[in-house]
């Protein structure tokens, strides 16, 4: 019997987060450097599900507030070797290859400061993340004037040049 669970991600005004999957307790210790050597200024919180063993969240990051909120929403999406990174001072277009490139890393299921809900699937032996909602629905169909609007938009915040 499994029975499915929608478990809803705070995140922070500032904040981003990275919501993945991996396969080893090393993950913590190679995810830490992956971060720190992607982004001078980042601040991460950094949460893991060890899935055998004591089975405990394991924690790293270097800014204590952010280490405590993404310990705390792991331990409650409870997926086993799940793994949530909080981030500030960097977006995940800046880390994510670098996330993408620990050897332990097996998927991505999202990188976002949208509102996200996880969708869980639950059964006695435990927890598995089935995917996940990353913010809205589609509205319409983007225009010719939205075009224009989404360039000058990528150009304003630095990401391509005039």
């Amino acid at each position: 019997m499994v029975e499915i669970k929608v478990v809803k991600i705070d995140i922070l005004e500032g904040m981003n987060i990275i919501l993945g999957q991996s396969h080893f307790i090393k993950t913590v210790e190679d995810m830490y450097e992956a971060l720190v050597e992607a982004s001078s200024g980042i601040k991460f919180g950094l949460a893991f599900c060890e899935a055998s063993g004591p089975c405990l969240v394991r924690l790293t990051g270097n800014d204590p507030e952010l280490e405590k909120i993404a310990g705390d929403m792991a331990y409650k999406i409870g997926a086993g070797h799940s793994f949530i990174i909080y981030l500030k001072n960097a977006f995940p277009v800046n880390v994510l290859k670098r996330v993408q490139s620990v050897s332990e890393v097996v998927s991505i299921f999202c990188a976002t400061a949208n509102p996200v809900e996880v969708v869980i699937a639950e059964s006695d032996q435990g927890r598995g993340i089935i995917g996940v909602i990353d913010g809205f629905s589609p509205k319409s169909i983007e225009t010719d004037d939205d075009i224009v609007e989404r360039k000058k938009f990528l150009r304003t915040i630095g990401y391509k040049t005039p």
